[in-house]
């Protein structure tokens, strides 16, 4: 992969492609849904900001973890127009998620951490089922895998 001059302020799809590591057609896509912004040469080719790599490693980290483009997009929303973004700007965007991804790795740990016992589904077909939710007792709570859900997440 070629690295770009630091130097360079604009960069074209084909260079953001590549320093990315996200296909074009997806990089058109993102700008179709307004996550990022290019200006059109006079020959109507796309120029980005350099910052644009960071927003795209933004939305790409953040589709990873499960955060739907609609969200990213409100966030992202938050971000100065008409230049590049400073690390306080970044801070207040990330502030936006960190009770949610909190939440998120609670959930991810008590499947990492449970998921072998039994999780309150239902099924009785583990062994530690009949101990654990003896003739599916937590089925009174509501349904799916009580053992999993946290309270008010269902």
């Amino acid at each position: 992969m070629s690295q770009l001059p630091w130097n360079v302020r604009e960069i074209t799809v084909g260079e953001l492609a590549e320093r990315s590591g996200v296909p074009s057609s997806a990089l058109r896509f993102y700008e179709r849904q307004g996550l990022i912004h290019s200006r059109r040469t006079p020959g109507n080719q796309r120029r980005y900001g350099r910052d644009t790599l960071r927003r795209v490693a933004f939305i790409r980290a953040s589709q990873r973890v499960g955060i739907p483009l609609a969200m990213i997009r409100e966030v992202l929303s938050l971000l100065p127009e008409g230049r590049t973004p400073t690390r306080d700007d970044w801070a207040r965007v990330s502030e936006c998620w960190r009770k949610d991804l909190n939440a998120r790795i609670e959930e991810l740990q008590r499947l990492r951490d449970n998921l072998t016992d039994c999780i309150g589904c239902g099924c009785l077909s583990i062994d530690r089922c009949l101990l654990a939710n003896p003739y599916d007792e937590l089925g009174e709570e509501g349904p799916g895998p009580r053992r999993l859900i946290r309270p008010g997440s269902a």
